[in-house]
């Protein structure tokens, strides 16, 4: 294509994805994409002579924040290819950690989450894309759009209305099977010496076109001498026990509809992390099996053993998976 990036030629471009509000618009054009927040809709951004139209932030929920502008990450399009892409710019924070008296330090890196993407560029349960240095070597990540709800939002709707037995009994042979296989991604992460560093249930996407589980979002890195993956481990454990529960087991929510069930728990029973949820959850659910519930505790307050490795994980799991749904 033409590398002249005039008004009148990203007028040409962007029809027919964009309508100028009225004539003489004119169009603001980035290749420093340092001031994030100045780049807004229908701005153009260009990444190695590719112009890329932007549309929206990005938005995210969490810990009941619903649609939390991330302004870091743009929606946009490649007027190469009309294809719809992520662009994450480069964002840096940094914050400590702590779970179980073991401090993590951990801050975002998109040079890492860029070598990452080359790692994985061929593993179907990771997102894919590429890095590209804008005008001011700011390592900007060009993502392709995964279509598909989040692990948290398919749990939440096939859930609805049901019964945790039934639940259990019916749905969740299938959920660990995918989440296996999850876990065995980050195993190969680990196996070349990279990190997830913020392994969350609504960072799986379930893509609907290739019907599999992708892991997204890997830019933060984490720093702790004692096991250089401890961080990514107390996530996959977290994320088991959202799962295994059907939801996060919460204090509150105990308390508003089921006393007898809390009245059975102890400080030790509760998740080494967020200390309002239950780990212990065979106290709650009877039926859960004592080699699923094993697994689970690992991740209590009363743990006093931690996971060394994804191996150690895998292997606990599939255990008891053999053990129970065959």
């Amino acid at each position: 294509m033409s590398k002249d990036f005039s008004q009148e030629s990203i007028h040409k471009l962007t029809d027919p994805w964009f309508t100028p509000p009225g004539p003489g618009y004119v169009f603001n054009i980035y290749s420093d994409t340092s001031e994030f927040y100045r780049i807004e809709y229908g701005d153009i951004v260009i990444l190695n002579d590719v112009p890329y139209l932007i549309r929206h932030n990005a938005k995210e929920g969490r810990f009941g924040l619903d649609d939390e502008e991330k302004f870091w990450v743009k929606r946009a399009i490649d007027l190469t290819t009309g294809k719809t892409k992520i662009i994450k710019l480069v964002f840096f924070e940094k914050f400590i950690a702590r779970v179980g008296g073991i401090d993590f330090e951990c801050f975002r890196s998109p040079r890492k989450e860029a070598r990452i993407l080359d790692t994985v560029k061929d593993h179907p349960n990771f997102m894919h894309g590429f890095s590209v240095p804008d005008d001011k070597g700011n390592v900007v990540r060009v993502i392709d759009l995964i279509y598909g709800k989040t692990l948290a939002d398919h749990i939440r709707l096939i859930s609805k209305g049901l019964e945790h037995e039934t639940y259990f009994y019916k749905h969740f042979s299938e959920i660990l099977e995918n989440f296996i296989e999850c876990a065995q991604a980050i195993r190969f992460l680990h196996e070349n010496r990279e990190k997830h560093g913020d392994i969350r249930r609504d960072h799986i996407l379930m893509d609907r076109e290739a019907g599999c589980w992708r892991w997204i979002d890997f830019d933060y890195n984490f720093r702790h001498r004692e096991n250089m993956f401890g961080y990514d481990l107390f996530g996959l454990g977290n994320v088991l026990m959202y799962l295994a529960g059907m939801g996060d087991i919460l204090i509150a929510d105990l308390k508003k509809k089921d006393s007898s069930a809390l009245s059975k728990l102890c400080e030790e029973d509760m998740n080494i992390v967020f200390n309002n949820r239950v780990a212990n959850i065979k106290k709650i659910y009877p039926y859960i099996p004592e080699s699923l519930n094993r697994v689970l505790m690992h991740f209590s307050r009363s743990a006093n053993v931690f996971y060394d490795n994804t191996h150690q994980f895998i292997d606990d799991l599939n255990e008891f998976r053999s053990g129970f749904f065959h």
